[in-house]
């Protein structure tokens, strides 16, 4: 019996040296998975601080996109007030310039209307002028006729009054003798 035990004793020393050394094993095996859970708990942890971060400056990011893009809305809102003003203001300028052609044709019509009146009463100024010149020059004509005519009658007038001062004196003279 008592090498019975003895072996059951051996079997049991021996179960035992496998179990200590299946639990030292198990033991590194823990402390190896341990320190890999510890680790992966560290990188775990640092992936979320820097997703964390990573969301923190997204959030910014897209913060400050947004009031990028609210200015932006602004601007173009602005611009489109500004281009509508432009195409209102180019509308009335193309209103005007067809109204300023149209009364730069009418006057230019107007021009060469009162060209061709003012040729016609040149025409006829210049008709008129050579008329008058021409009574003109018969007037001058006729002027210098009297002036001889005149220049004619008065030395008639002067042969005459001399005619009569001498008939006056023979007259006289005649009266002289009479009396005498």
């Amino acid at each position: 019996r008592l090498t019975g035990q003895q072996q059951e004793i051996n079997n049991l020393i021996q179960r035992k040296i496998a179990v200590d050394e299946e639990n030292a094993r198990l033991k590194n095996e823990f402390s190896n998975l341990s320190q890999k859970f510890k680790d992966k708990s560290q990188e775990l942890k640092d992936t979320e601080e820097c997703a964390q971060k990573k969301e923190e400056q997204n959030r910014l990011v897209i913060k400050n996109l947004e009031e990028e893009n609210k200015g932006l809305n602004t601007c173009c809102a602005d611009l489109l007030n500004d281009l509508e003003k432009l195409r209102k203001q180019e509308a009335q300028w193309k209103t005007e310039k067809s109204g300023n052609d149209v009364r730069i044709k009418n006057l230019e019509t107007d021009f060469t209307e009162a060209r061709e009146q003012m040729k016609d009463i040149c025409s006829n100024l210049s008709s008129q002028v050579a008329v008058k010149q021409e009574e003109l020059s018969q007037k001058d004509s006729d002027a210098i006729k009297a002036k001889k005519e005149l220049q004619q009658l008065q030395n008639l007038y002067r042969q005459n009054i001399e005619h009569t001062a001498q008939q006056a004196e023979l007259i006289k003279q005649r009266q002289a003798l009479n009396t005498d």
